[in-house]
């Protein structure tokens, strides 16, 4: 394990330098890995474990979309594709990748086959962090740990298959077997991390609920609709309007950003946008700061944590849903959006 220095601050990090994919692999080389859900983290761990030679299998519903998603992504009903409850028989670590809401209304089954010397392994914190309001609460003699990729499992996946990897972070919430350590690092080199950074189930998810509502999604849609409707309401055109509200930061800017960071974006900018910037970006901090202290109250309290219970159990919530995100789907910014993207040349048919 490395420690990093950011700032006066050291943080423990483990690379794939000092932990290599032949290190994992002889970790888990007698563990059979049972994904139990396959739909956002699920498809891109369990592949990506599985082309770096760990014994994977999948537990899924028979018949579901899901079921029928795993079959095109090579697992085999039998062998490495099972109904959820086989599946949790065979595992000795259990990665438990169901959504929050769904991880409840499992529980019951997935606590009975958690028999001692096993794992349970998560990648969000909601469930321990929340547990009075869960009900998830593991057996005293079971590891349970989590590896929470930073990014989606379709990023988790793309970045794998290009040969790069998405930044984890690893937390260790009960060590019941001594090899909890080992166990979790091995996973996070397997499932395709690039570096893992230790954390704990509370930060985790504070950080995460948080980074969701505000600038991973939340804030920077806002952001977006605000500056488009001011844009618009003065005459510029939807494709102008959107070029310059998303096109260019998505597609120009944020890549760089990426790649040297926003120290370096405002070094090299013209003159009259570095000027503009300097001035500005504190007020936005100072507009936007009130409301990020509410947001990470919210979270704190487990106002957040209730919420999302309550209306993601409802059974007319993915109705619901539907509707909330057909607002933004048929936004006029969204959908000048699709017209700008099928413009850019990569999109263009081939003459």
């Amino acid at each position: 394990m490395a420690k990093l220095n950011f700032g006066g601050t050291e943080e423990n990090v483990v690379t794939r330098e000092e932990f290599p994919l032949a290190k994992a692999q002889e970790v888990l080389k007698n563990e059979v890995v049972a994904v139990i859900g396959y739909g956002v983290q699920g498809p891109g761990q369990a592949l990506n474990q599985k082309e770096n030679g760990v014994n994977v299998i999948v537990g899924q519903r028979k018949n579901s979309k899901s079921w029928d998603k795993a079959i095109a992504d090579g697992f085999v009903p039998g062998t490495t594709l099972f109904e959820i409850e086989e599946a949790l028989e065979k595992g000795t670590i259990i990665c438990y990748l169901l959504s929050d809401a769904a991880q409840i209304a499992m529980w019951p089954t997935v606590k009975k086959h958690l028999t001692p010397g096993k794992a349970l392994y998560f990648s969000h914190g909601f469930g321990i962090t929340y547990k009075e309001q869960t009900g998830i609460i593991p057996p005293a003699d079971v590891d349970v740990f989590l590896v929470a990729p930073k990014g989606s499992g379709t990023s988790l996946r793309r970045m794998f298959l290009q040969g790069r990897g998405l930044n984890s972070s690893y937390a260790i919430f009960q060590d019941a077997t001594g090899k909890a350590h080992e166990r979790v690092i091995a996973l996070g080199i397997a499932i395709g991390s690039g570096y893992l950074f230790e954390t704990d189930f509370k930060k985790e998810v504070f950080s995460d609920l948080t980074g969701e509502r505000g600038t991973l999604m939340g804030a920077i849609q806002g952001i977006f609709a605000a500056q488009y409707e001011v844009l618009r309401k003065n005459g510029h055109s939807p494709s102008e309007s959107f070029n310059e509200t998303v096109e260019e930061l998505t597609q120009s800017l944020m890549p760089l950003v990426a790649e040297n960071g926003m120290d370096w974006m405002y070094a090299n900018c013209s003159t009259t946008a570095q000027r503009g910037a300097l001035d500005w970006w504190k007020k936005f901090r100072d507009a936007t700061l009130p409301v990020f202290t509410d947001l990470y109250n919210s979270v704190a309290t487990g106002a957040e944590a209730a919420r999302s219970i309550d209306l993601n159990s409802k059974a007319d919530y993915r109705e619901k849903l539907e509707v909330e995100l057909a607002e933004l789907h048929d936004s006029e910014m969204w959908q000048a959006g699709r017209t700008v993207r099928s413009l850019r040349p990569e999109n263009q048919p081939a003459k």
